[in-house]
């Protein structure tokens, strides 16, 4: 009787806002070793759904390791350097206990280190520089594949060293578990009928901010159409990967591409691609999506309609990398006179400081303004507080984009709810994307009871607010996620690119390799 596939398994994920001040260190990332990857088993991440799927399938799974942290600023050389070596190791190891026969990666596509800007793709070469003498000794392929974000800068190391990688299709990531079960039922192809797909890539030179990257709206519904079609009619291609990429980040391969994996003729991908990247130079315009400013957008909003608001604040942008503490909109609510609103802003000092007081207290608060050079810095008031509370939350819905970070539980920290003149302000120690009502609800807040609400996102927080809301604004304000692409200083940045430079949507042509 054969014997099960044995699978190494792995995950490094982290979404680098390069433009950011400071670093993302080791104890900055959530480490899960060895076998205590098998607790993941069946969350809502997508190991989660990796390691259910495997175990559906009868595979001999070999955990390794899984390092994944919030997104922020550029990381240490020493985080990939540590990671590699416990990686290494483990896979060394797994090889020497007995034969292997594939390796699984839960990625993220967009970390870039201080002196390494394509991390994904050096974490790939070295692996495939491992395990090249193993293959040479049993004479057949170890295929690596593996699923990734939406939001990835993917580039050629990634498609040259990889057999498959499957990106989300989805903004909000409302399928990231699914899609990484795709990947595995891939695998699991590959190792049923020892076909070894191959990954060709396309880069128009286009970059849209996160704004513009939404799945339900076009660009991007218009081409993860095209994708579905082209692989309806190819059944050669095993996926057809749409990948916005992530805008915040200052490398050469930053920005719009599209991957095919196929075990069919190279040109028959190339023809394909090439498709796809001239219907995204047509679509160009629609993504790049800037705010106006939140003076003039709350100037114009009426104030005694029923229903609630979602008042997007994309410049602090927290699943890009913002600092959740700027303090923009705040400004812009209590200059405007806003009441029955309500807005979240991470400012562990000013819980501390709430933890003393007596409920009804009216306590003096600098608060927020301290994560990023672009905002004017603390606001100080006087406000009440109302109570102070654990931000240990479960996620409200498994699919929401925060599962995809987190899997099913998110820990705000310590919080406190103070009130100012009409306006609740939900203050938390940890950062948290506004992508899953939980945050609110488990502090005895329902939002939609409030007439407008302050979100700290692009377009994630979607999937969770549409549904209570009656339609979202989005405001232009000082912050390090500005969807206005000029006002970030790109140095290594291939050019020209859209919307940067002025380039000929319709006559350019796509790096394809």
């Amino acid at each position: 009787m054969p014997q099960p596939p044995r699978i190494f398994i792995a995950g490094l994920f982290h979404e680098t806002h390069t433009f950011l001040d400071g670093t993302t260190a080791w104890d900055d990332f959530h480490i899960v070793r060895g076998e205590k990857v098998l607790t993941l088993k069946g969350d809502s991440s997508p190991m989660g759904g990796v390691l259910e799927t495997a175990g559906q399938l009868g595979w001999n799974v070999v955990p390794a390791l899984s390092a994944a942290a919030y997104p922020s600023a550029i990381v240490q050389d020493e985080v990939l350097e540590r990671y590699w070596n416990e990686f290494s190791a483990a896979l060394a190891k797994c090889i020497q206990s007995g034969p292997l026969d594939g390796i699984f990666l839960v990625l993220h596509g967009a970390m870039t280190c201080e002196t390494i800007d394509d991390v994904e793709g050096e974490l790939l070469e070295r692996l495939s520089q491992q395990l090249r003498t193993v293959q040479a000794r049993s004479s057949k392929v170890i295929p690596v594949f593996g699923v990734y974000d939406l939001h990835a800068n993917f580039t050629p190391k990634m498609a040259q060293f990889s057999q498959c990688l499957v990106s989300y299709r989805e903004n909000p990531h409302a399928d990231a578990r699914e899609s990484a079960v795709r990947a595995v039922r891939l695998m699991d192809r590959c190792l049923r009928t020892s076909e070894t797909p191959r990954t060709l890539l396309a880069q128009p030179p286009i970059v849209w901010p996160p704004t513009g990257t939404g799945s339900a709206s076009d660009p991007m519904q218009s081409l993860l159409r095209m994708a579905r079609q082209l692989q309806s009619d190819h059944p050669n291609f095993w996926e057809v990967n749409v990948t916005a990429g992530f805008a915040f980040a200052d490398t050469f391969d930053t920005g719009v591409s599209f991957g095919i994996v196929t075990t069919g003729d190279d040109d028959e991908a190339k023809s394909a691609l090439k498709q796809l990247s001239d219907q995204a130079l047509r679509l160009a315009p629609l993504g790049n999506v800037v705010e106006r400013p939140v003076d003039d957008v709350l100037a114009e909003l009426p104030r005694n309609e029923p229903g609630l608001t979602a008042v997007v604040e994309p410049s602090d942008n927290i699943g890009g990398g913002g600092p959740g503490d700027c303090t923009g909109l705040l400004r812009a609510f209590i200059h405007h006179g806003f009441t029955n609103t309500a807005i979240c802003i991470c400012d562990p000092d000013a819980v501390r400081r709430l933890q003393d007081q007596s409920l009804g207290d009216r306590v003096e608060l600098a608060i927020g303004g301290r994560g990023s050079r672009l905002d004017p810095g603390p606001i100080n008031l006087t406000v009440k507080l109302v109570r102070t509370c654990d931000g240990h939350f479960t996620l409200r819905d498994r699919q929401s984009h925060l599962a995809s970070m987190v899997g099913d539980r998110f820990n705000m920290g310590d919080c406190g709810i103070v009130e100012y003149e009409g306006i609740t302000i939900l203050l938390t120690s940890v950062k948290t994307p506004p992508m899953d009502l939980g945050q609110w609800l488990h502090v005895g807040l329902d939002p939609s009871q409030f007439s407008f609400v302050g979100v700290k996102a692009a377009v994630s927080h979607q999937r969770a607010w549409d549904p209570i809301s009656k339609g979202n604004v989005w405001v232009s304000t000082p912050g390090p996620c500005s969807s206005d692409l000029h006002q970030l200083p790109y140095r290594k940045l291939r050019r020209p690119v859209f919307p940067l430079d002025a380039i000929d949507l319709h006559c350019s042509s796509p790096r394809i390799c």
